[in-house]
């Protein structure tokens, strides 16, 4: 059980997120917990708020459920950056139908990672805003030659494989984009090239037939190779590029450092899908400049940021 100057302390916590639940007109509460605490204290306080606990011990999970009815889900991951689990707790409350996509949430964490507290962060937002839609200017940050246009195919391709996988089955892959010509040479074939003898026409990413075909061998280890016109230029490609020195996230496996790396050592933009959770990671100059959580179950959306008296009105998406 939690000590008691540190009980005190997360309590404060909890009335100070219940002040802020009812503020924000919130529809849940969730709290990611790595240690056990006063439970009954916590459904008392948290009456008829909707308190959602996620914990990564079995233990915990059993415990709320049994010492006051309170909703829980097991975590099943290491412990991350923060925001991957605060992301990932999100992930599996939906799954688990405790939330719904496009829900208001208010969310008491450990922002420290573990070192600290049992929460320290207090933080509230839309799952959807959160976690499931990005703007033009999201993309437009990226620092790179390949058009606004490809990008976007692309990222909805990823993150459409991220959510649905094949068959009901989980699937990871990659695609790299832009400098097509230097990231052939920093890799080698993995197996068949199953867009190898098509016409570019018949290759271009711009073509839903082409997309749909795409789905159907992702789940084929390596990854694709697309130009900066959306033309996909080689697929299970395995990436065989110069060591290079990458700060990653803990609990991110071999494709996402592949994907860092090859966008370390060339102009290109990795698009990595994780196998995991459908997570898609946009990696450039080998760090992650983007990340997008598929809860939508419709496609991705791309909102159109608030135009103000100091920003230019952007121009029309690239071919």
């Amino acid at each position: 059980m939690l000590p008691a100057k540190e009980q005190k302390n997360f309590f404060a916590f909890v009335d100070a997120a219940v002040k802020l639940f009812k503020a924000t007109d919130s529809d849940a509460m969730l709290v990611l917990l790595e240690r056990e605490i006063n439970w009954g204290r916590l459904a008392k306080k948290t009456a008829k708020l909707g308190v959602l606990v996620v914990a990564t011990h079995s233990e915990q999970v059993h415990q709320a459920a049994q010492a006051a009815e309170v909703n829980s889900v097991l975590l099943e991951s290491p412990i991350i950056d923060p925001r991957d689990q605060l992301a990932q707790a999100v992930l599996a409350s939906v799954s688990e139908a405790q939330m719904k996509s496009g829900s208001k949430l208010v969310a008491l964490y450990d922002n420290s990672g573990g070192d600290g507290d049992v929460v320290d962060t207090i933080t509230a937002f839309s799952l959807t805003e959160k976690l499931g839609r990005l703007t033009a200017r999201d993309l437009r940050q990226l620092k790179t030659k390949v058009p606004l246009g490809t990008l976007k195919i692309v990222v909805d391709l990823a993150v459409s494989i991220g959510r649905e996988g094949r068959e009901g089955k989980p699937v990871g892959t990659m695609f790299v984009v832009g400098d097509h010509r230097k990231v052939l040479e920093q890799s080698r074939p993995g197996g068949f090239d199953f867009v190898k003898g098509y016409s570019r026409k018949d290759r271009s990413l711009h073509d839903g037939k082409t997309r749909e075909g795409l789905k159907e061998i992702a789940q084929l280890d390596g990854m694709f190779v697309v130009s900066a016109d959306g033309t996909v230029e080689a697929a299970a490609r395995i990436i065989d590029t110069p060591p290079v020195e990458i700060t990653m996230t803990k609990g991110l496996g071999s494709r996402h450092f592949a994907g860092a790396a090859i966008s370390k050592n060339t102009k290109a933009i990795a698009v990595v899908v994780s196998q995991s959770n459908g997570t898609v990671r946009i990696f450039q100059d080998g760090e992650v400049v983007l990340r997008i959580e598929p809860l939508q179950r419709a496609a991705m959306k791309w909102k159109k940021p608030v135009q103000t008296s100091a920003q230019p009105p952007e121009p029309p998406p690239e071919a």
